[in-house]
């Protein structure tokens, strides 16, 4: 008994110098940090501003220092700061604070090298010479290395350990100036908001008034050359020097500049006087307004202005220009039927906005488009964003790996991201992990990434998208309604200005067939491309006479019936009746569920409801699948041959226009067409 007595008291020393042992060890890189809170300021309500998706909290508990590891890191302390390379981040702790959900959170300054700085012109710095910054983000105590030794430049000596800093980098405007690193470091200057102001927005502004002033004089040279007059605002005055530049006044100038007039660019296809379309070209001038006319009404000829889209332009230029003012994210939800000018209206607005961060106006941002329409599946995206991001090659799967902690993890070589994804209908996958990746990285604090998602249809996040995926988009959705036809003539003229191949009439007629089918803009341009060159193949094959004929009505009417007449067409309306249901139901399934395939038992079900509405015979299902093994080798749909049964994958492979102008003529199929 005495020996078990002695064991068991032998066991519990063991025991208790192993666990006092452990407790010494310092802990490993791959173990938690221990993490502590030092002196305590009282709960404090954070000052009146918006909240942001990233801070989520209207109250939070400030304090004075942090300790990790058992080291003491108070505010306004350099620090190292964990990087996803062998070279740690440098930053200064600017604030620390816990939030109602009990995370512990700081906000870092960065403390930037040469080679991590957006600067718009070179910046020669020495190896170890840091610049302070206005860079803020939020990292977790967890991810402090260690202290960090900076000094000024005069009391640098050399060290491999230490870092010198001498200049400052104020990330809106990209400029680079001298600042006191005595003062603002060693007597914790930089902890008073005032010294932000006097330091940065002071030198942001002389920024963008300076570029400003250099737009104005352009402005004006331009004006000079056009013998358009003097300028009615004049010269300023030195007052000019001390006014608040108004950001709303300015978006708003700029997007009603934009959309209405269209002076930023200059496009030699379109919006100049025919004449100088002709001048060089060696033709006739009747051929030489022909060929101008061509021009203008391609389809891919970029407009100086996107008229009838001035709303639309407006509330997008403003959500855009305001996150990145802020440097905040966001998801944009843009829908409506093709050929309303959707990805166009975008594209516009993002000109617009790079004018204007070239400028200085704006912080620089980096602008990735992607379109699902050029992608074998939809997994490339992350492949292609990466690549367009750090212009690094990587597989589908490793490129997500590596873009989720590009947007998880904080970096000072970051600005903002805006990613546009065209055709989102087609990144739609069983598991929706690619549609929620991309809506979900906007929502971590560190990611600066704005989302602007196309498609053609409304509903899609509810229809399609799980719950968790739709709730990411927000609620900044736009709709784009199809074009009336006053809007389309008004499209057409604005790229016929100044040239006169067209009868007024002419115009309106093609506007209001166009508008009757589908409110399609580019079906109206291609209409009157071939309007004008049926009018340039009867005045060759008259002679070549001086004058070219006009494009008129009759004109129109032959080419909208030569477009709507095709092989397509005569098929449709001479196909069996249960033929048309099936393309009638095969369209009303498509456009229920928002992409561009779906199954064959879905289509089965529409056609017999159609049927029964419309007191024809509802087919069975194997008569369904003939009906569309038929359509099938008429090349009218297309069907996934792997799998014949009803999770058979089927598409139309003509336009909804082929169907509709094949179907108009029949009452029946009219009424059907429209339930």
């Amino acid at each position: 008994m005495a020996a078990v007595t002695q064991k068991n008291k032998i066991a519990r020393r063991l025991s208790k110098a192993t666990k006092t042992k452990r407790t010494k060890r310092k802990p490993a890189d791959d173990e938690p940090a221990v993490v502590e809170w030092g002196q305590s300021a009282a709960a404090v309500a954070t000052p009146a501003r918006r909240v942001t998706r990233q801070s989520g909290m209207t109250n939070k508990t400030l304090y004075q220092s942090v300790i990790v590891n058992g080291v003491e890191y108070a505010r306004g302390q350099a620090v190292m700061v964990k990087s996803n390379s062998d070279e740690p981040y440098y930053a200064i702790i600017f604030k620390l604070w816990e939030n109602e959900q009990g995370v512990k959170q700081i906000v870092a300054r960065w403390l930037l090298r040469a080679s991590e700085m957006f600067a718009k012109q070179k910046v020669d710095a020495h190896a170890q010479e840091l610049f302070y910054s206005n860079a803020d983000d939020l990292i977790t105590p967890d991810m402090i290395m260690g202290p960090l030794k900076v000094m000024s430049f005069k009391e640098f000596t050399g060290d491999k350990e230490s870092r010198f800093c001498r200049r400052f980098f104020e990330e809106h405007s990209a400029q680079v100036g001298d600042v006191d690193w005595q003062k603002l470091y060693v007597e914790k200057q930089l902890l008073d908001e005032q010294t932000d102001e006097r330091l940065f927005t002071s030198e942001s502004r002389k920024a963008r008034k300076a570029s400003g002033r250099k737009g104005e004089k352009r402005q004006r040279a331009e004006i000079s050359d056009d013998d358009s007059g003097p300028s009615d605002s004049g010269e300023e005055g030195d007052d000019y020097e001390d006014e608040e530049p108004d950001a709303g006044k300015s978006r708003e100038d700029a997007s009603s500049s934009r959309a209405d007039t269209g002076q930023s660019r200059k496009n030699p296809q379109s919006g100049e006087d025919a004449s100088k379309d002709i001048k060089d070209t060696g033709q006739t001038p009747a051929a030489s307004g022909c060929a101008a006319a061509r021009s203008r009404l391609h389809v891919s000829a970029v407009p100086d202005s996107l008229p009838c889209r001035e709303d639309e332009f407006s509330e997008i230029y403003s959500h855009l220009h305001a996150a990145l003012e802020e440097r905040t994210s966001m998801c944009m939800y843009i829908s409506g039927v093709p050929g309303t000018g959707k990805t166009a209206t975008v594209l516009e607005v993002m000109r617009a906005l790079q004018e204007s961060a070239g400028s200085g106006e704006l912080p620089e941002f980096q602008f990735v488009e992607l379109n699902g329409m050029k992608m074998t599946e939809p997994a490339q995206a992350y492949a292609q964003l990466w690549q367009a991001i750090t212009g690094e090659r990587a597989t589908a799967k490793h490129a997500a790996q590596l873009l989720e902690r590009h947007f998880s993890t904080p970096s000072p070589r970051r600005h903002t991201y805006v990613v546009l994804v065209d055709e989102l209908d087609l990144l739609v996958t069983k598991s929706q992990s690619i549609m929620y990746n991309f809506f979900d990285w906007p929502h971590r604090p560190h990611a600066r990434l704005i989302v602007v998602a196309i498609a053609n249809t409304m509903d899609l996040p509810e229809r399609m998208l799980h719950h968790k995926v739709s709730s990411r988009l927000g609620l900044t959705r736009i709709n784009f309604q199809p074009y009336a036809h006053q809007q389309l003539m008004a499209i057409v003229q604005s790229r016929l200005n100044g040239c006169l191949a067209f009868d007024a009439d002419a115009v309106e007629l093609c506007a209001r067939k166009i508008s009757a089918v589908s409110g399609d803009a580019r079906r109206a341009l291609d209409v009157c491309r071939r309007a004008v060159e049926l009018v340039e193949l009867q005045w060759r094959h008259d002679g070549q006479p001086a004058d070219m004929p006009l494009v008129t009505m009759m004109v129109i009417d032959r080419a909208v019936k030569e477009m709507y007449a095709s092989g397509v067409v005569s098929f449709i309306q001479n196909a069996s009746v249960q033929q048309k249901v099936f393309l009638v139901a095969l369209r009303a399934a498509i456009r229920k569920a928002g992409v561009p395939e779906v199954a064959l038992g879905d289509v089965a079900f529409v056609h017999r409801q159609l049927c029964q509405m419309h007191q024809l015979q509802a087919p069975s299902y194997d008569q369904v699948a003939r009906l569309c093994a038929q359509l099938g080798a008429a090349r009218c749909v297309l069907a996934e041959s792997s799998i014949m049964d009803v999770r058979q994958q089927v598409r139309l492979a003509v336009g909804d226009d082929d169907i509709t102008v094949a179907l108009r003529p029949d009452p029946l199929f009219a009424k059907i067409a429209t339930s």
